[in-house]
C-alpha cells in the first residue's frame, strides 16, 4: 500500500502525496473502513448461521431471517442521527472514533456466552456503526474540490474497495472460526478488527481535511437540551413498549415488529422533512426531489441484494455441496465470494466510467440505477433454477450457482453504490451535508425493512420458496424498467449533475 504513495505537485488536504492519484487521506479512510468492515461483515456472516444453529439459538431459517433483516436495516437507520451527531455536537471525525469504541464494546459483548448479551451486543454493534459509517463516507467527500472534481466517483469507488476488502478478509478468518471452533470466539476477532480500524484512523487522521473536524451545524443549549430531553421520551417509551410484552407474553412475537415499522416510516418522514424545508433553495428542492427517485430504487435493490447474507446463506448451508475441487469449506465462505469480485471489478469500472466520460459518453446516474436493479433481478431468476431443482429432487447443488449469482449481484451493485454514495455528497442540500449521507444508508434501512416484514412472526413468508424468489425478480426489473423511462424527468430534477 506505501509503494502506490507518490508525489504529485497538486495541494491536497494535509499533504503533496497521492494514494492512486488521490489525495493521501483517502489511504486513512480506506484502512479504517476496511478494519470497521472487517468486524461488521465477519459477524455478518456468522450472524444467520449463529441463529439457525443446535448449538447457537436454534431458530428457524425465518425468523433468523427476520432478525438478520432487522438488524441490517437498524445499523443502516441510526446512520441518520449519526450524521446528526456530527453536524450538531461532534463533527464527523470525532463521530467516527466514538462510532468505532461502541462498536468495539458491541462485539466484546456478542463474545460472551449469553443470549440476552448477544442482543445486546447486536444493538451496541449497530449503534456503533450507526455513527461511523455515514460520517466517514462524508469523510471522503471532504477530500476533493466541490462536486465537480473528475477524481469523485473514482475516489469512492476506491474506497469501496476498502470496505470490500474488509469484507473478504472476514468470513475467511471470523467466519471459519465461528463456525469451526467457537461461535463467541469468531465474535471476540471481529472485536480485535475494529480495534486495528481505531488505531489506525487515529494515527493517520492528520491527513485528513480539516473540514473533518468541523461541526457544520452547532447546537445551541436549548437545542441540546431538547435533544436530551426527546431522547429520554423516546427511552421511556421503548422501554414501557417492551416491558408490556414481556409481561404478556408477546416479547417473542411483537419484539421485532416496533423495529420494522420504525425502519419503513422514519425514512418517509425524513424525507418530507427535508422537501417541506422553506431554507433549501429552488434548486435544492429540484435536486432533492430528483433525489427521491434514487431512494426508492435503491431501496429495492437493497431488499434483495441483503437476502445474500440470509435467504442465499441458509441456501447454502442447507442445499449446496461446499465442496469444490474436492475441498470442503465453512457456509460462512461465501460470503467473500462478493467483495472479492467487487475487488476485481471496481478498477475496470471506474476506469471505464472515466473512459467514457472523456468522450462525453456516460451513461447517466438513472442509467446506473436502472441497470442495477435488471442485474438484481437477473440473479433471483437464476436463483430459481437451483431452488427449483433442490425442492423438486432433493439433495444439494454445485456451489457453482451461488458463486454465478453473487457475480451478477455484484455487477448490479458496482452500478449502484457506489455511484449512489458520490451522488448523494453531490446533491446534498448544505444544511443537511453530513446527515444526507444517513438518508443515503435510510434507502437500505427501508429495503431490509420489508424483508423483516415480510419474514415476520405476523407474515412469515418463506423466501426460499421459489414463488417469493420469482416475485422479487420480476419487481426489480419492473422498477429498472421505470427508472430508465423516466430518465430525462430525472436528470432535469439533478440539474448539472449527472
Amino acid at each position: 500500500m506505501a509503494s502506490s504513495l507518490t508525489k504529485d505537485s497538486a495541494s491536497t488536504p494535509g499533504t503533496e502525496k497521492t494514494f492512486f492519484g488521490h489525495p493521501r487521506g483517502l489511504a486513512t479512510l480506506f484502512m479504517t473502513e476496511m478494519w470497521e468492515r472487517y468486524s461488521f461483515y465477519g459477524m455478518k456472516a456468522l450472524l444467520p448461521l449463529y441463529l439457525i444453529a443446535p448449538g447457537g439459538m436454534s431458530m428457524s431459517p425465518t425468523t433468523a431471517t427476520a432478525i438478520y433483516s432487522v438488524y441490517m436495516s437498524m445499523v443502516y437507520l441510526l446512520a441518520m442521527p449519526g450524521g446528526w451527531m456530527a453536524d450538531r455536537f461532534w463533527g464527523p471525525r470525532k463521530t467516527v472514533v466514538i462510532g468505532a469504541s461502541v462498536v468495539i464494546l458491541g462485539h466484546i459483548t456478542l463474545a460472551l456466552p449469553s443470549s440476552a448479551s448477544f442482543f445486546v451486543g447486536l444493538a451496541l454493534v449497530a449503534l456503533g456503526s450507526g455513527l461511523l459509517k455515514a460520517n466517514i463516507s462524508v469523510m471522503v467527500g471532504h477530500l476533493y474540490k466541490g462536486p465537480e472534481d473528475p477524481r469523485r466517483d473514482g475516489g469512492f469507488t476506491l474506497f469501496y474497495i476498502g470496505i470490500n476488502l474488509g469484507a473478504f478478509l472476514a468470513p475467511l478468518s471470523i467466519g471459519t472460526v465461528g463456525e469451526n471452533v467457537n461461535w463467541h470466539f469468531g465474535f471476540a476477532l471481529a472485536a480485535v478488527g475494529m480495534a486495528l480500524g481505531l488505531a489506525q484512523f487515529m494515527l493517520g487522521s492528520r491527513h485528513l481535511s480539516e473540514q473533518s473536524s468541523v461541526v457544520s451545524q452547532p447546537a445551541t443549549p436549548e437545542q441540546r437540551r431538547s435533544a436530551l430531553r426527546t431522547g429520554l421520551i423516546w427511552l421511556i417509551v421503548a422501554a414501557a413498549l417492551y416491558t408490556l410484552m414481556g409481561v404478556t407474553g408477546n416479547f417473542a412475537d411483537w419484539a421485532l415488529m416496533p423495529l420494522i415499522i420504525a425502519g419503513l416510516i422514519i425514512p418517509i418522514v425524513v424525507l418530507a422533512r427535508m422537501k417541506r424545508d422553506k431554507d433549501l433553495s429552488k434548486l435544492e428542492q429540484s435536486k432533492l426531489s430528483g433525489y427521491i427517485w434514487f431512494f426508492v430504487v435503491a431501496a429495492v435493490f437493497w431488499m434483495i441484494y441483503d437476502q445474500n447474507g440470509s435467504t442465499l446463506s441458509i441456501f447454502g448451508k442447507g442445499s449446496t455441496t461446499n465442496n469444490l475441487l474436492g475441498f470442503d469449506f465453512p457456509t460462512s465462505w461465501y460470503q467473500s465470494l462478493n467483495p472479492i469480485f467487487i475487488m476485481a471489478l471496481a478498477p475496470v469500472v471506474a476506469s471505464a466510467w472515466l473512459w467514457l466520460n472523456k468522450r462525453g459518453k456516460e451513461p447517466s446516474t438513472a442509467v446506473k440505477f436502472a441497470s442495477s436493479l435488471s442485474l438484481i433481478g437477473i440473479s433471483f431468476a437464476v436463483f430459481l433454477i437451483p431452488l427449483i431443482d433442490t425442492a423438486n429432487n432433493g439433495g444439494r447443488v454445485s456451489p457453482m450457482w451461488l458463486v454465478a449469482i453473487y457475480f451478477i449481484q455484484t455487477v448490479g451493485e458496482l452500478c449502484l453504490s457506489p455511484v449512489g454514495l458520490s451522488l448523494t455528497t453531490k446533491m446534498a442540500p448544505e444544511k443537511y451535508s453530513a446527515q444526507m449521507m444517513g438518508v443515503w444508508f435510510l434507502a437500505v434501512t427501508a429495503g431490509d425493512s420489508v424483508t423483516g416484514l415480510l419474514t415476520s412472526p405476523q407474515l412469515g413468508v418463506d423466501l426460499n420458496n421459489s414463488g417469493a424468489v420469482a416475485v422479487e425478480a420480476i419487481l426489480a426489473v419492473i422498477a429498472g424498467i421505470g427508472i430508465w423511462t423516466s430518465r430525462k424527468k430525472v436528470k432535469q430534477l439533478m440539474g448539472s449533475v449527472n
